[in-house]
């Protein structure tokens, strides 16, 4: 065992089990590891890619800092902080040096590597270099999402030079529809929403919409011209409705994980100068500011709390697969 001598309860996905409860020693730490107590974890979609594999479910983790290796510089006992999607990266390549080190030849991503270490645990140890301080202003709670869904979102924005003077569309308003909306209303834009019926527009004119457009049955939206279009739904829309409100030079950006193609008609591609930028989520440098951004605006997800135990992650897995989430689920450490 460890230092601290104790062992680590963890929530393993397996391909016939369903979600499994064990435990496993805490390592010695090592470098620039430290031990992080798990306080509370998001659940994400991406989530569900996993649940039949080996490894420790969980991406959204927020605790505190509990043990610290030799090599930890900056971060001390008692430290709030986060973690997302990245693991580890090299460090030394071109992507690593110039702040992008999401695209590192030899980055550790969550379902790719280091398998004893995830959210849905009571302890994760984590490299220093891939935690964030979390600000005094956020809760905890608040704060889970933000480490994977809201950076990712908040690096289609900020990460891609939206300026205060576009105009935002979103489609969507689930996990990542609603921390658009607020992301892009509170950098300035006006953000246009569009959903399949009017049942969410209350709520998405309260998170900061200037526009909403139902689309059910839409052939044409009486919508004035798109710098952006940020796609949140699960699949991907008719395009027929939207390439004539998007602006010359306007960016696409699909955020939802698929395994299928991504297919868009090539003639407006090339006469509108329309680019799909992919985009994965953010490099540390965007995290950090995200954070800052949401203490500094206010910004909270909406989410709904599950205790995180074998019984709460699959009552909250039933909420997500079933469309009940409203948005995002938080697991809650119990003790």
């Amino acid at each position: 065992m460890g230092s601290s001598g104790i062992d680590i309860k963890v929530f393993r996905g397996s391909k016939d089990s369903g979600i499994v409860e064990t435990s496993i020693p805490q390592p010695d730490l090592k470098g620039d590891e430290a031990l992080v107590k798990i306080t509370h974890s998001g659940l994400c979609g991406t989530d569900l890619h996993y649940l039949e594999a080996d490894l420790v479910l969980g991406h959204e983790g927020v605790g505190i800092v509990q043990e610290i290796g030799p090599g930890v510089r900056h971060l001390k006992k008692g430290d709030r902080v986060g973690f997302g999607y990245v693991h580890s990266t090299c460090g030394h390549c071109l992507e690593c040096f110039s702040g992008k080190e999401t695209y590192c030849p030899e980055r550790v991503m969550y379902g790719l590597g280091d398998f004893e270490n995830g959210s849905f645990s009571s302890h994760a140890v984590w490299s220093e270099s891939f935690l964030f301080l979390i600000p005094p202003a956020l809760q905890s709670g608040h704060a889970a999402p933000l480490q994977c869904g809201g950076a990712t979102v908040f690096n289609a924005l900020e990460g891609y030079d939206t300026r205060p003077t576009e105009r935002v569309g979103i489609i969507g308003i689930g996990g990542l529809g609603h921390l658009a909306i607020e992301f892009a209303a509170k950098m300035g834009c006006e953000v246009v929403v569009f959903s399949s019926t009017d049942s969410k527009k209350e709520e998405a004119m309260r998170l900061g919409a200037t526009e909403f457009v139902a689309t059910k049955d839409a052939k044409k939206l009486d919508v004035k011209p798109l710098s952006r279009l940020v796609v949140t739904t699960s699949q991907m829309p008719d395009w027929e409705p939207y390439i004539p409100i998007l602006a010359p030079g306007a960016k696409i950006f699909p955020l939802t994980v698929s395994m299928g193609n991504f297919e868009f008609p090539q003639m407006p591609m090339i006469t509108q100068g329309i680019t799909v930028q992919g985009t994965v989520v953010a490099p540390r440098s965007v995290h950090m500011k995200m954070l800052d951004f949401c203490a500094m605006h206010g910004i909270k997800p909406v989410t709904q709390e599950f205790p995180l135990t074998k019984p709460g992650i699959e009552d909250a897995l039933e909420h997500l697969t079933s469309g009940k989430m409203r948005y995002r689920g938080v697991l809650v450490a119990q003790g």
